[in-house]
């Protein structure tokens, strides 16, 4: 008789991940702008050429059902609708001749906008099919 080997399930833990890069260009900003204690928020909207648009801004404390994840002592807040697109997303910061901006690696995005700054997921339905305006 052979003993049964438990099922082990892998449950993925939602969350965002930032790059050193991003961690340290947030920590630098909230410095500057004199909000040592505040943290990142990052969500997502309706808009942008491919349907969905990322958005970020800097905000004293979580709201209520917010994701909040910590990373090298940043604070990322995520609301949950956000979080549903945005899971196992990765944040980085790039510089170039151009200048420096946050960009967003997300699995989910099926397809996104040449600028980066909108994107498209296979859940989403009805997305604008013209051209990004701010892509050049």
């Amino acid at each position: 008789m052979i003993d049964s080997i438990p099922e082990t399930t892998t449950e993925t833990v939602e969350t965002i991940h930032l790059t050193e890069a991003a961690v340290t260009t947030v920590h630098n900003l909230l410095i500057e702008k004199n909000v040592p204690d505040y943290g990142l928020r990052v969500f997502v909207s309706g808009g942008g050429c491919s349907g969905m648009q990322y958005g970020m801004a800097l905000e004293a404390e979580a709201r209520p059902y917010d994701h909040v994840i910590e990373q090298g002592g940043v604070k990322v807040y995520v609301d949950p609708t956000s979080m549903m697109y945005l899971n196992q997303a990765t944040i980085d910061y790039e510089e170039s001749l151009m200048g420096g901006g946050f960009k967003i690696e997300n699995p989910n995005a099926v397809s996104a906008c040449g600028c980066g700054s909108s994107f498209k997921t296979a859940e989403s339905t009805g997305a604008a099919s013209g051209g990004c305006s701010s892509c050049g």
